[in-house]
């Protein structure tokens, strides 16, 4: 049974390592705080891999243990940022690939200068899709600040690049 269990979580790292290092990208806003992220939560979750009733509960317990050690993170200690590594992105080869690189890089700055609370609140809510009361579970505050905090770091955005709010609406 554990080497089932061992086979299951390693065909679970190899296919889903690229999505959460995106999403830890997101979180902490450089790509080697990302990888740091995404290995402890792995490392988290191989640990307690034979606890899961699921083999499907991976992905679930790793991004829990994503999002809590990356809040201990930012409540824990401050430390300067560092510029955002890149990530490589896969685009049609039709699109307009000038276009989506200034989209790419005004979207990096802006989040890179909200705060660490309100980058952590944007992903869980819009790239995780995450209702208000998931979001405030995860990062241990109530539903009024995952309010607050979605309000302020949107107003934010569109004060500092509305370009990326005219980019959205010729999308829609």
């Amino acid at each position: 049974m554990s080497n089932s269990i061992d086979d299951l979580f390693c065909e679970f790292v190899r296919t889903r390592s690229p999505a959460l290092l995106r999403t830890a990208f997101l979180l902490t806003g450089d790509r080697h705080l990302a990888e740091d992220l995404v290995q402890d939560a792995l490392a988290r979750t191989h640990r307690g891999r034979h606890r899961l009733d699921d083999p499907g509960h991976f992905e679930a317990y790793t991004r829990t243990a994503m999002y809590h050690q990356h809040v201990s993170w930012w409540r824990r200690r401050r430390m300067v940022e560092s510029l955002p590594g890149e990530l490589a992105d896969v685009v049609a080869p039709d699109s307009d690939h000038t276009r989506r690189t200034d989209l790419k890089l005004a979207l990096h700055q802006v989040l890179d200068r909200l705060t660490r609370r309100q980058r952590a609140v944007l992903v869980l809510r819009f790239f995780e899709d995450r209702s208000e009361a998931e979001a405030a579970d995860l990062l241990h505050c109530s539903v009024g600040t995952i309010k607050s905090q979605t309000s302020k770091a949107l107003a934010r955005i569109r004060k500092m690049a509305p370009e990326l709010l005219s980019a959205v609406m010729e999308d829609a």
